[in-house]
C-alpha cells in the first residue's frame, strides 16, 4: 500500500484496499492528487505548471533544494528549445531569454550548475537528428521521469514521511548488490527477479518499481 501512495496510484492504491478489505488512508496523504498532477504536468513537458503547483503545495521546497529548482529549470529550459527546434525557422528568443533570466544568475553558485546550462544550450547548436551522444539523454523521456521521481520524493519528505517505500528500497538494494557480484566475477543469471518462484509478476511491474509511471502495472501488484 504504502508503495502505491507513496508513488501517486491512487487508483491503484484504492483497489487494493478494496480487495483486502483494509481502509484506504487518505488522511495521512491527503496531498496524493497534488503530487499526480505535478509528476504529470513534469512528464508532459509543462514544467511551469509543475513549479506553480510545487511552490503552492510547498513554498519553501525549492528555495530550500536549489539542486532540484535548478533541475526543473533546466528541463523548462529543454522543453522551449525542444518547440523551437520542431518547426523550420523555429523562434529560439524565448529559450535564450529564458536561460539569461532564470537560470544565468543561478549557474555561479554550483559548478554543475554552468555545465548543465551549457549542455542544455548546445542543444541550440546541433540539430535534433545530428546530436552528439552527450547531449542525446536531454531529449529522452527518462529525464523528465528522473526529475519527477525526486520532486516526488522531496515532497514527501518535506511532508514527514518516507521518501522511498520499503519495496523500492529493496528493489534497488538488490540493483546494488547484483552490480556487484557481477563485478567481482560471480556467475549469475542473465536476469535475477526479486519475486519468489510462486510468483510471476510482469516485467512491467518490476520496471515500474525502479521508477516506471504506468499505474495498470502497479495495478497488477
Amino acid at each position: 500500500m504504502d508503495y502505491l501512495i507513496n508513488e501517486g496510484y491512487p487508483a491503484a492504491a484504492k483497489k487494493f484496499a478494496a480487495e483486502a478489505d483494509i481502509p484506504h488512508p487518505t488522511g495521512d496523504y491527503e496531498n496524493i492528487e497534488d503530487r499526480v498532477e505535478i509528476r504529470n504536468a513534469i512528464i508532459s513537458g509543462d514544467v511551469q505548471t509543475a513549479i506553480e503547483k510545487i511552490n503552492e503545495l510547498n513554498p519553501s521546497l525549492l528555495d530550500l533544494d536549489e539542486s532540484l529548482h535548478f533541475a526543473l529549470l533546466r528541463l523548462q529550459l529543454i522543453e522551449l528549445i525542444r518547440k523551437a527546434n520542431s518547426i523550420p525557422d523555429g523562434d529560439i528568443i524565448p529559450a535564450i531569454t529564458f536561460a539569461q533570466t532564470q537560470m544565468a544568475p543561478r549557474a555561479p553558485k554550483n559548478p554543475e550548475f554552468l555545465k548543465d546550462l551549457e549542455c542544455a544550450m548546445a542543444l541550440l547548436i546541433y540539430p535534433p537528428d545530428k546530436l552528439i551522444p552527450s547531449l542525446v539523454g536531454l531529449l529522452e523521456p527518462e529525464l523528465k521521469q528522473g526529475i519527477a521521481n525526486r520532486v516526488n520524493e522531496a515532497i514527501l519528505k518535506g511532508q514527514g514521511y518516507r521518501s522511498q517505500t520499503r519495496l523500492k528500497s529493496l528493489v534497488k538494494l538488490k540493483a546494488w548488490a547484483e552490480k556487484r557480484a557481477r563485478d567481482a566475477g560471480h556467475d549469475l543469471p542473465d536476469k535475477l527477479s526479486i519475486w519468489h518462484d510462486s510468483v510471476k509478476p510482469t516485467t512491467s511491474v518490476e520496471d515500474s518499481l525502479m521508477g516506471g509511471t504506468n499505474e495498470a502495472a502497479a495495478m497488477a501488484l
